[in-house]
């Protein structure tokens, strides 16, 4: 019977010091140390969509040229406890409690390790779901339906759409992109607009340029001999009369460009991607 006792109340402490530790784990996490001379950055799984600090007294902006890292720093020495919640583009909410530590200050924070249960949340039309685009990307990208007559070719450089996808609000292209030659094509600008079909002599040319949502792949660099497949996901869209969308892609420090142009024509039969 002692030994029983013993037993429970083993057991009891031994439950008890793992909801501790898993309820450390995720304070920790929360907690953020900053400081007046030292930077502090968090890493989030993807592009930070939106962020909200509870204090002027603590300066936070993204890194130069990248989404998904925050920079946080103090600007006022020992300022009272605040708070930082951010949303990213796939969905989550993270919230974090931000204090003064001047001597030692967390340094870097990993969200793609966090410990939570983070509820989703359902953007609008101008902050779609990055994770979801993504999911149908790739759905695009398994297809086996393929179009023809939509492709470019020069100084065995090869450049077309083979499908063309839509879900929702959101327009899937699946790119080729394949080099027969012994030189590696480096792609120096990828460009993606609409345009007039003709030009006129007396008026100017006008271009809507379309900025894409995500890409699947590397596009970035075609080895010799080799080839790859990535899908453009882009806000959906028509095209108006007289008008064209144009797809450019140039070889840097060469001249190995390539142009396609997709009319309303070929958007008629574009697949509709299901459910998934």
């Amino acid at each position: 019977m002692k030994n029983l006792k013993t037993l429970i109340i083993t057991f009891i402490f031994l439950a008890g010091f793992s909801v501790s530790a898993q309820y450390d784990a995720k304070a920790e996490f929360n907690n953020i140390q900053l400081s007046y001379s030292k930077t502090t950055s968090i890493l989030f799984p993807y592009p930070v969509k939106s962020l909200d600090v509870g204090s002027r007294d603590v300066l936070v902006q993204k890194a130069k040229g990248v989404e998904n890292i925050l920079l946080l720093k103090a600007d006022k020495q020992n300022f009272p406890q605040t708070n930082l919640t951010v949303v990213t583009s796939d969905g989550n909410l993270y919230s974090f409690i931000l204090n003064f530590d001047d001597l030692c200050p967390t340094l870097n924070v990993d969200a793609r390790l966090r410990i939570g249960d983070d509820k989703s949340l359902l953007f609008s039309l101008e902050n779609e779901n990055q994770k979801e685009i993504k999911e149908y990307a790739l759905l695009a990208l398994s297809k086996k339906n393929k179009v023809s007559g939509l492709g470019s070719k020069n100084a065995e450089i090869e450049f077309k759409v083979d499908g063309i996808f839509i879900h929702q609000d959101v327009m899937y292209f699946r790119v080729f992109l394949g080099n027969d030659s012994r030189i590696n094509y480096d792609v120096d600008q990828l460009r993606f607009f609409i345009r007039d079909q003709k030009k006129s002599k007396r008026t100017a040319a006008q271009e809507i340029e379309k900025t894409p949502l995500l890409c699947t792949g590397e596009f970035s660099r075609i080895s010799d001999k080799s080839q790859t497949i990535v899908v453009f996901a882009l806000s959906k869209f028509t095209i108006p009369e007289k008008k064209k969308f144009t797809m450019q892609v140039f070889e840097k420090n060469g001249g190995r460009h390539l142009e396609l142009n997709i009319k309303n024509r070929h958007l008629v039969n574009l697949e509709i991607l299901g459910n998934l």
